[in-house]
């Protein structure tokens, strides 16, 4: 090994949890702090425990809310836009279209035989 260029290994390392948990190991970190570890995990507990620290579910929904406002908003400017355009067109026909004149119908000429 090269010597240096890698951090202090520190062999009296505490690791904390929010549970009060602690740990001793090794690493290069002399402190760490855990949101969850194995003795107040759900899985190695059995226990079932909800963990929304930083509201997540609120945030998803904040989100999707947010993104079915704007579906709402663009499908109303859609239909506004196509309404909008039909009757511009309907304008546009209307001032387009001239009156028919009456034609006098002729007689059907008579063909030889």
């Amino acid at each position: 090994m090269k010597k240096g260029i890698h951090p202090k290994y520190h062999d009296d390392a505490k690791i904390k949890c929010y549970c009060g948990a602690e740990m001793k190991t090794g690493s290069t970190q002399k402190e760490m702090n855990l949101e969850i570890c194995s003795q107040c995990h759900p899985f190695y507990t059995g226990k079932k425990k909800v963990m929304d620290i930083a509201g997540r579910v609120d945030r998803f929904k904040k989100m999707t809310e947010k993104k079915e406002t704007i579906k709402s908003t663009i499908a109303k400017a859609k239909a506004e836009k196509s309404v909008a355009a039909k009757v511009k067109m309907d304008k546009k026909a209307k001032a387009e279209k001239k009156p028919v004149k009456a034609r006098a119908i002729e007689p059907a000429k008579k063909t030889k035989k």
